[in-house]
C-alpha cells in the first residue's frame, strides 16, 4: 500500500475493539500495531506486598488509602501519545507521528513533568472520575476527597458518580487553568513551543527531519533549545549533561543571574548508556536509588527502538507510560478543551532486564539550594554503582568540549565504552539509540 492509504487504513481502525482485531488479517494487525502504535490497552499486576516508588514517593497499596493516593497521583502525570490530524510537519506531508516520534513524545513527558513542578502549584493533583474500572489495583471509581467537596457520598459507588463526573469537573478550577497552560504549550501546533512540529524543526540542527528516528540524547539537547527559545520561561533553563558528566560551573553559568538575584530554576538531563546491546545488571539498583529521588523526573528509556516513559518502579519492574497510542489531535485553542486524552489511567511496568541501555535521566531543581540538596542526593544514590562504574558524575570547572549540534553521531553505530583499563567494542545497532557516550571509569 502507499503511505497515503496505509496513513487513511490507521485512521479508519482507531477503535477496534478486540472482537474486530481477530477479524482483521495479518497484514491489517501489523500495520496496527507495529506502524500506527495502536495496541490491546492490557493492565499489569501489581503486588500488595511491596510498595511502589513514583517519582520519589512511596505507595503501600495493601493501605486503601496509600492505594488511592497512587491511582490519583498517576493518573496525575501528563501522557503525551502519538497524535494525528494536525498540520503538516516543515518539509513533507506528515500530518502524524506515528511509528517515529515515540522519543520526542517521552522527552516531551519528562519535560512537562519538570515543567508541571516549576509552574503548577504543590498540591494540584488531579482527581479522577472515571467510569467504573475494576482494575489490577481495584481502585476506586472516585476520589473520596472530590465527592467529599461537592457533598456526594463515595460509598453510594461508581454506578452513581462514576458515569456522570467527567475528569475535568473534578479539579478546582484555578488549578486546572495551570494544567492547561502546561498541556498548551505541547499541543500539535506549530505555535507551541514544546509542541512536535517545534521539536522537528530543532532537530533539524542534529541532522535529523520528519519520520527520522530520534534517539533520547539528540531529544535531550532539542529540549534544550526549545526551553531556551521559550518566551514563557525566563526563569528556567535546561543542562545536558556531557560524556556522562553534569559540570557544575556549567551548571552555575547557566543559572546566574545578574544582582545577586536568586538562581534560575534548572532542569538537569544526563544522557548515559548502561551497557552494550543489553543493561548491565550491576545498574539497576542505581537506577532505582534515582527513580526514588524527589528531584527525579523520571527518564526517557524503553526497550529496543521503542521508547517509554519511566516514572517509578515495584520490585524488580519499572514503572512507565507508554506514547504508542495514537489519538486525534487537540485543538487546544478552544475553550475548556478536553485533558482525558492527556491522561492515563492504567499504570503499566516492565522487567527492568528489558530495559534498553540507553537513556535520559531528568532531574529538576527551583534553585541554588535545591541544587546542591540535588548534587548530594544524586551522588549518594551514586555511590551504589561505584564499585562498577558510575552512571555519570558531578565534577568541577566548565566542559572542554564545544557544542557540535547537541550530540554526537559515530559511524556504523559502533559505542566505545571506556574501562579502567580497556577499551572495547559494542555493537549498538539493535540498540534505541543511534549514538554514543564515552563511559569514564
Amino acid at each position: 500500500r502507499s503511505a497515503a492509504a496505509k496513513h487513511k487504513f490507521l485512521e479508519s481502525h482507531d477503535a477496534v475493539t478486540l472482537v474486530s482485531l481477530l477479524k482483521l488479517s495479518p497484514v491489517s494487525v501489523y500495520l496496527l500495531v507495529h506502524i500506527s502504535g495502536w495496541s490491546l490497552k492490557h493492565k499489569s499486576k501489581f503486588s500488595k506486598s511491596s510498595a511502589v516508588i513514583m517519582f520519589g514517593q512511596s505507595y503501600e497499596l495493601r493501605d486503601h488509602g496509600e492505594k488511592e493516593n497512587f491511582r490519583r497521583s498517576f493518573a496525575s502525570v501528563l501522557w503525551l501519545t502519538y497524535r494525528r490530524g494536525f498540520p503538516q510537519l516543515a518539509g513533507g506531508s506528515l500530518t502524524t507521528d506515528s511509528g517515529w516520534g515515540c522519543v520526542l513524545r517521552t522527552g516531551q513527558m519528562l519535560l512537562a513533568q519538570g515543567l508541571i513542578r516549576h509552574q503548577v502549584p504543590p498540591g494540584c493533583t488531579r482527581c479522577v472520575g472515571y467510569h467504573a474500572v475494576k482494575d489490577d489495583l481495584d481502585l476506586l471509581a472516585i476520589c473520596p476527597a472530590a465527592a467529599a467537596e461537592r457533598g456526594l457520598d463515595a460509598k453510594e459507588g461508581p454506578n452513581k458518580f462514576g458515569r456522570h463526573l467527567s475528569l475535568d469537573s473534578l479539579m478546582d478550577r484555578p488549578k486546572e487553568a495551570h494544567l492547561r497552560r502546561v498541556v498548551s504549550w505541547f499541543a500539535d501546533s506549530p505555535t507551541a513551543p514544546f509542541g512536535i512540529h517545534k521539536l522537528v524543526e530543532l532537530g533539524k540542527s542534529s541532522g535529523k527531519k520528519a519520520g527520522d528516528w530520534y534517539g533520547p540524547s539528540i531529544v535531550a539537547h532539542i529540549l534544550r533549545k526549545a526551553v531556551a527559545a521559550s518566551a514563557d520561561l525566563p526563569d528556567l533553563v535546561v543542562y545536558v549533561a556531557q560524556d556522562c558528566t553534569v559540570y557544575l560551573e556549567d551548571v552555575k553559568r547557566l543559572c546566574e543571574r545578574p544582582l545577586s538575584q536568586p538562581w534560575k530554576a534548572v532542569i538537569i538531563l544526563v544522557p548515559v548508556r548502561l551497557g552494550g546491546q543489553d543493561l548491565n545488571p550491576s545498574y539497576v539498583t542505581c537506577v532505582k536509588k534515582l527513580l526514588s529521588l524527589q528531584c527525579c523526573i523520571g527518564i526517557i528509556g524503553g526497550k529496543p527502538k521503542h521508547s517509554l516513559f519511566f516514572i517509578g518502579f515495584q520490585d524488580d519492574h519499572v514503572l512507565y507510560l507508554d506514547p504508542h497510542y495514537c489519538q486525534p489531535a487537540v485543538d487546544v485553542t478552544r475553550e475548556n478543551f478536553p485533558l482525558e486524552s492527556f491522561h492515563c489511567k492504567y499504570p503499566r511496568k516492565m522487567s527492568f532486564c528489558r530495559m534498553d541501555p540507553s537513556c535520559t535521566i531528568g532531574f529538576y531543581a527551583k534553585g541554588q539550594k535545591d541544587f546542591e540538596a540535588l548534587r548530594t542526593d544524586v551522588n549518594q544514590a551514586l555511590s551504589i554503582s561505584a564499585e562498577t562504574y558510575p552512571m555519570f558524575i558531578f565534577a568541577e570547572g566548565s566542559s572542554q568540549e564545544e557544542e557540535q549540534g547537541g550530540t554526537h553521531v559515530f559511524q556504523n553505530n559502533i559505542a566505545y565504552i571506556q574501562r579502567k583499563t580497556e577499551r572495547r567494542r559494542v555493537d549498538t545497532c539493535n540498540s534505541m539509540d543511534e549514538f554514543v557516550l564515552v563511559i569514564c571509569g
